[in-house]
């Protein structure tokens, strides 16, 4: 018997299971995937961001998961809707993983748009209390049926030796949904975000940046770092 999506702003303990059971899938598929995605940073020419994107697609299709006919849309470079089952219930799920690289100067945060989140955007900017809601819809209704959203960020931290791009460590973060606001974002001074690389004053769109040590501290599991090989990864809980 399928769960209705709807029903989890009532059970935000079970909403908070299904984003950790998730993440735990795309760490697995990132990890399995570790050694030939090193390999591809450091043999590929084209820009690290398109490189990120096609290892996180690639990492997931070779991992394979269920699958609900339905298109999904959005500025987000993997999307899946998809059944995610527990021994206790099924739910249907609008699954979507974002990929970011970076130089590893940059690993303790993520950038993103309002399009690839649920959440409020609380913080203080530039001296000014903020609220900027995200676009994307905490439960998404698609031809009369519900999706409970759920968005990853995959991080790829990088450095440089030789003229070539070296992988050093992969970030992988669950962004909290919508619902789970008051947990994670009740306010502009209790907050997972800081200010993000745009210039209002120059009409430039909204972009904020997480922050991933905020997030750990709010709930440890939600971000993952995994090493290379032949470093042994461990979860962290």
């Amino acid at each position: 018997m399928l769960v209705d999506p709807l029903e989890l702003r009532d059970n935000l303990e079970r909403l908070e299971e299904i984003e950790k059971s998730s993440l735990r899938l795309v760490v697995q598929a990132i990890y399995d995937y570790r050694e030939i995605a090193q390999e591809i940073f450091k043999e590929e020419g084209d820009l690290v961001a398109d490189i990120g994107e096609d290892i996180t697609r690639e990492a997931l299709d070779r991992m394979g998961m269920s699958r609900i006919e339905q298109r999904l849309f959005g500025k987000i470079d993997y999307k899946r809707a998809r059944y995610l089952f527990h021994p206790t219930y099924a739910i249907k799920q609008a699954l979507f993983v974002d990929s970011k690289a970076e130089k590893v100067s940059g690993q303790g945060t993520a950038t993103l748009q309002t399009s690839q989140s649920s959440m409020t955007v609380r913080q203080v900017r530039s001296g000014q209390e903020t609220a900027v809601v995200g676009t994307l819809p905490s439960i998404l209704s698609i031809r009369n049926q519900s999706y409970v959203t759920t968005t990853i960020f995959v991080k790829y931290n990088y450095g440089e030796e030789a003229g070539n791009n070296v992988l050093r460590t992969v970030t992988v973060a669950a962004l909290p949904n919508g619902l789970l606001q008051e947990k994670y974002n009740p306010s502009v001074t209790d907050t997972i975000w800081l200010a993000g690389r745009n210039a209002p004053t120059l009409g430039e769109a909204f972009r904020v940046r997480l922050s991933f040590a905020r997030l750990k501290s709010k709930a440890k599991w939600r971000v993952q770092q995994i090493p290379m090989s032949p470093e042994a990864f461990s979860w962290s809980e």
